[in-house]
């Protein structure tokens, strides 16, 4: 897979580090998806990719396919028991929160229905982008939830909103920063899924944007 770095794997699963821009699953109008490029991957082993989870098309970073039907269900069953997978983001957000650490706990609406919604945080470090005049965090983030774009949703209702969020962001400031650094992604990325009962713990690296940040 190119362009698709392999993070690990075995007879019960893949896990990947899924470059921003490439949507998980396939559908209309999509010609290229994770799913496609797995099972491309994996078709010479008798075996096909199972998504156990999702992340957006616009963040990066680590995801995890079963192989085997089995495994598959093995692996939702846990990823839908509470605290049984650690998923931690690190996101680059405007401005600085109040408080070095906290939980950001405003429900989200949901399909038309407020859901409770949780998302742990921790400033890792801060800093000011000079060309923008622009201060700035680098978060590390822990899912309580899972709603649908809980941390961009979040972030933006915290104040803090996700650096190249052309959906929840800033875009006034996401127009400077295109102009000023030549900022095209969001900056989130999924950094790391701790899994215990399978003894996984894997980590993925940042992509290069990360890096003036970090």
């Amino acid at each position: 897979m190119k362009n698709i770095e392999i993070l690990h794997e075995d007879a019960l699963s893949i896990i990947v580090n899924k470059p921003a821009g490439l949507s998980v699953q396939g559908g209309k109008d999509i010609k290229t998806s994770l799913d496609k490029l797995l099972n491309e991957y994996l078709k010479d082993s008798n075996t096909r990719a199972y998504l156990v989870h999702r992340i957006d098309k616009d963040t990066s970073g680590v995801i995890l396919a079963a192989k085997t039907s089995e495994a598959a269900a093995g692996f939702s069953r846990i990823f839908g028991e509470r605290r049984k997978v650690v998923k931690i983001y690190t996101a680059v957000c405007a401005g600085i929160p109040r408080e070095n650490k906290g939980i950001i706990n405003d429900e989200l609406m949901i399909r038309g229905s407020l859901k409770k919604s949780q998302t742990g945080y921790k400033l890792i470090k801060s800093g000011k982008i000079e060309e923008a005049e622009q201060e700035y965090s680098l978060l590390e983030l822990d899912l309580e939830t899972g709603r649908m774009h809980q941390i961009r949703r979040h972030l933006s209702l915290f104040g803090n909103p996700i650096l190249g969020d052309d959906k929840y962001g800033d875009f006034t400031l996401n127009k400077k920063l295109r102009k000023t650094t030549g900022l095209k992604r969001l900056l989130l990325h999924a950094c790391r899924l701790v899994i215990k009962e399978f003894d996984i713990d894997i980590t993925a690296p940042a992509p290069i944007y990360f890096n003036r940040y970090i």
